[in-house]
C-alpha cells in the first residue's frame, strides 16, 4: 500500500477508537481561554494544555494507543523506539503500565532531564547518534537483532490516530474553534489534527508550526530540498526525516506549515510562564510563537493552540528567561572605564545606585585592555526597570564623566 493510500485508510473512526482506548489512561487535558493572550493578539485564544499529561506531552497518546493495539506476541517480545525525549517517556511510561519491556534510543544531545526521566520510567536507554536520524538507524538495527517491535514516533497509523485525539477533545470542548495551531516535528500530531478537523461540523483550519532551522515539513510540502540543522531550544521538533505517512495526510488535506524564528520560540516560552504561569519547553511553545509571528492573520478568529512539552532543562529555562530580560531592556551590559585606584569602584556603584540601577554582576579587566596601566575596564550587568530606564542610566553615567558603552546592544540588534 502506498503512503497516500495508507493515509486515506486512517479516518476519524480510528481517532474515536483511539479515544475510547485511551480513556482513563491519559489525561483529558483542559482547554482554557486566555484573556491576556487574546487581548495581546486580537484573536480569541484557547490553550490545550498537553503539558499537563503525566509525561508532559501529547506524545503519550500516540505511544499508548500503539501499545494497546499490539498482539500478545508483540507485547511479549518488547518494544523499541527512538526519540529526543517526549515520545521516549510516553513509550516508557505506558509500556511499564502494560508490563511490556521497552528500549529507547536517544540522540547523545538529548537534554539530561529527558534521559533521566525516561530511565526512571523503567526503560532501557541507549544514547546513540548525534541526531535523531542516526538514533533511528541504530534503533532499527537493534530491533532486528533482538526481535523487538519498533514504535515509530510519528510514521505509524496507530500513533497518528492517538495524537489526533488532541483535536477531537478540543473540538468537543469548543466546537466553534475555526483554527488550530500545532507544533510539527515528524508530522504525526498535525496529521491527526487534520483528520479530526476535516470531519468537524464546521470548517476548521489546521496549521502546523516548525522552527526555522528545522523546517523539513514545510520544505517537503513546497518541493524544496531539505536543509535543516543547528542548535535550537525546540529540540522536540528538530526533525530532519519527516514521516512519509504524515506527509501524505498533510498533502491530502492541504495543510499549511508555518515557520517561526528561534527568538519567537524563546519569547513564547517566557510568555507562557509570565502570563499563563505554565512551564513549557521550546517545541511546546511553537504554536504561540506562530500566533505572535503574524497576529494580523488571526485577528477576530477563535484559535486553539496546542501547548505541549513541559520537559525543559532548568538551566536552559534560566538562560531563556535571562535573555528575555535583556531583550526587554531590563538587564543591560555595560563596559565602563574607571581609574584603577582604591575607592573608584565604590564611587561607580554609588553613581549607579543614585540612578536607581541594581548591579547584578561585576568583573574587572586590567590586563587585556588598551587603556593606560592606571585605568581598568569594569563590565557590569545592571538591572533596570525597562529600556528607557537603561538608557537613562547610561546617560547619567556620561553626565558624571564616566565613559560607558553597552554590549547588550549586540544581542538586541539580532532581534
Amino acid at each position: 500500500m502506498s503512503d497516500a493510500e495508507q493515509g486515506k485508510s486512517i479516518g476519524v473512526a480510528d481517532l474515536r477508537a483511539a479515544a475510547a482506548r485511551l480513556a482513563g489512561r491519559v489525561i483529558r487535558t483542559p482547554l482554557v481561554h486566555s484573556r491576556t493572550l487574546s487581548d495581546i493578539t486580537g484573536a480569541e485564544v484557547w490553550l490545550k494544555l498537553e503539558n499537563q499529561q503525566f509525561v508532559a506531552s501529547f506524545k503519550e497518546r500516540g505511544a499508548a494507543n500503539k501499545l494497546l493495539t499490539l498482539s500478545a506476541d508483540e507485547a511479549r517480545r518488547g518494544v523499541i523506539a527512538m526519540s529526543a525525549g517526549n515520545h521516549a517517556q510516553g513509550v516508557a511510561y505506558h509500556a511499564h503500565n502494560l508490563g511490556i519491556a521497552a528500549t529507547i534510543v536517544m540522540p547523545k544531545s538529548t537534554p539530561f532531564v529527558k534521559v533521566s526521566r525516561t530511565r526512571k520510567l523503567g526503560a532501557r536507554v541507549r544514547l546513540e547518534g548525534e541526531i535523531l536520524a542516526e538514533s533511528a538507524a541504530f534503533a532499527r538495527q537493534l530491533a532486528a537483532d533482538e526481535n523487538l517491535v519498533f514504535v515509530h514516533p510519528y510514521n505509524d497509523p496507530a500513533v497518528i490516530a492517538g495524537q489526533g485525539t488532541v483535536a477531537i477533545e478540543m473540538l468537543e470542548d469548543q466546537p466553534t474553534l475555526d483554527c488550530i495551531l500545532t507544533p510539527v516535528g515528524g508530522g504525526g500530531l498535525v496529521a491527526g489534527c487534520a483528520i479530526a478537523a476535516a470531519n468537524h461540523a464546521s470548517a476548521v483550519e489546521v496549521i502546523g508550526v516548525e522552527v526555522e532551522s528545522y523546517a523539513a515539513v514545510a520544505q517537503h510540502l513546497a518541493g524544496r530540498p531539505i536543509s535543516v540543522g543547528g542548535a535550537t531550544i525546540a529540540e522536540g521538533i528538530a526533525v530532519r526525516d519527516v514521516g512519509a505517512l504524515p506527509l501524505a495526510i498533510l498533502r491530502e488535506y492541504g495543510i499549511e506549515v508555518m515557520t517561526v524564528a528561534e527568538r519567537l520560540i524563546e519569547k513564547a516560552v517566557i510568555q507562557m510562564l509570565e502570563i499563563e504561569k505554565t512551564v513549557t519547553e521550546g517545541a511546546g511553545a511553537a504554536a504561540l510563537a506562530a500566533l505572535m509571528s503574524d497576529p494580523g492573520r488571526f485577528v477576530g478568529r477563535k484559535v486553539g493552540l496546542i501547548i505541549s512539552g513541559g520537559n525543559i532543562d532548568t538551566r536552559t529555562l534560566a538562560n531563556v528567561l535571562m535573555r528575555g530580560l535583556v531583550r526587554d531592556g531590563r538587564l543591560i551590559d555595560l563596559v565602563v572605564e574607571i581609574s584603577d585606584k582604591p575607592g573608584a569602584l565604590a564611587e561607580l556603584a554609588c553613581i549607579i545606585a543614585e540612578l536607581r540601577g541594581n548591579i547584578v554582576e561585576v568583573q574587572h579587566q586590567r590586563l587585556f585592555s588598551a587603556l593606560s596601566a592606571n585605568m581598568t575596564e569594569v563590565e557590569l550587568v545592571i538591572e533596570a526597570q525597562d529600556t528607557a530606564h537603561g538608557s537613562a542610566i547610561v546617560a547619567g553615567l556620561e553626565a558624571k564623566g564616566v565613559r560607558a558603552r553597552r554590549r547588550d546592544r549586540l544581542v538586541l540588534s539580532r532581534d
